[in-house]
């Protein structure tokens, strides 16, 4: 590679770079010192995918398996109640800020950002290329109020809207429990909400979007997963690989009884690759196979 190559990749990483950076910065700018009785602790504190093992080191991974950017944590304190943290993450995209907010949506649902829940102390929310956690070391009527204050100014300090990913689109709707949807691309976090094996036997990675959600129908429940992958000789390895490994006594059709008594299918349409794991009747899990292949 000539010079001039290494200058305009050097110019365009530090761009990039500095364009994430940039964007906590002004958060953090415009971030309050006080809220109600909270007052901004010691020193900001900022993390990029390698140093944020040393901030959560239980849940870095999966923050990484959304490539993660770079985070800024502040701290707010008052002598009358507990420490309320706030982390904002740059995810790098909005499809990834929401991929992160669907790892964990339990409690109240809440008008903030582009979707937020509050529990236990904890408020969770994303929008546009960020997701934001604040929670109190120990919940009161006062910390509830400060940290849902909190997020409230940190939303609208977020201008921007962004785009959910694009693979979600391809679910069919009936049926659809929409709190359930998990967006992810690494199998680690598959694995989270739905243990396949320990061996990424669908081979999931940065290349691929997936999209884990559960249905109740008529004719029973089911939970589906959709992989689009890069390429198609990639999805047909998957396919492959999904048979022979998970679903060795499945018929032409891709469809097995499981010992649980459910039924498991699969299918293969060009880069996408949709997987029922687990249905109460064969029917509802052909129907489905069939709708997200449409």
């Amino acid at each position: 590679m000539d010079m001039l190559g290494v200058i305009l990749i050097t110019v365009l990483f530090g761009s990039a770079s500095t364009a994430h950076a940039q964007s906590l910065d002004l958060l953090r700018q415009g971030l309050p010192d006080s809220v109600m009785s909270w007052t901004k602790g010691e020193e900001d504190r900022v993390y990029d995918d390698r140093t944020i093992f040393d901030y959560i080191d239980g849940a870095a991974e999966v923050y990484r398996a959304y490539n993660m950017q770079g985070c800024l944590s502040r701290r707010y304190v008052t002598p009358r109640g507990p420490a309320i943290i706030l982390d904002i993450f740059d995810m790098g995209s909005s499809e990834d800020a929401y991929g992160v907010f669907t790892h964990d949506q339990d409690g109240e649902r809440l008008n903030l950002g582009q979707g937020a829940y509050f529990r236990a102390g904890w408020l969770s929310l994303w929008k546009d290329r960020f997701f934001v956690s604040i929670y109190a070391e120990r919940e009161t009527e006062a910390s509830r109020a400060a940290v849902l204050a909190l997020g409230q100014t940190v939303a609208l300090l977020i201008k921007d809207d962004g785009p959910k990913p694009r693979i979600l689109s391809s679910l069919p709707h009936q049926g659809l429990h929409g709190e359930s949807i998990k967006f992810f691309h690494d199998h680690v976090v598959l694995n989270r909400h739905y243990y396949l094996t320990t061996e990424n036997m669908l081979n999931l990675g940065k290349t691929t979007d997936a999209a884990l959600a559960s249905y109740s129908r008529e004719s029973g429940s089911a939970r589906l997963l959709y992989v689009e992958y890069p390429d198609q000789e990639s999805a047909k390895a998957a396919h492959e690989a999904f048979l022979r490994h998970y679903l060795p006594d499945a018929g032409p059709s891709g469809m097995a009884l499981l010992e649980n008594k459910q039924w498991c299918g699969v299918r293969l349409k060009g880069k996408g690759l949709a997987i029922v794991l687990e249905a109460d009747r064969r029917e509802l899990a052909e129907t489905l196979l069939k709708e997200v292949m449409e």
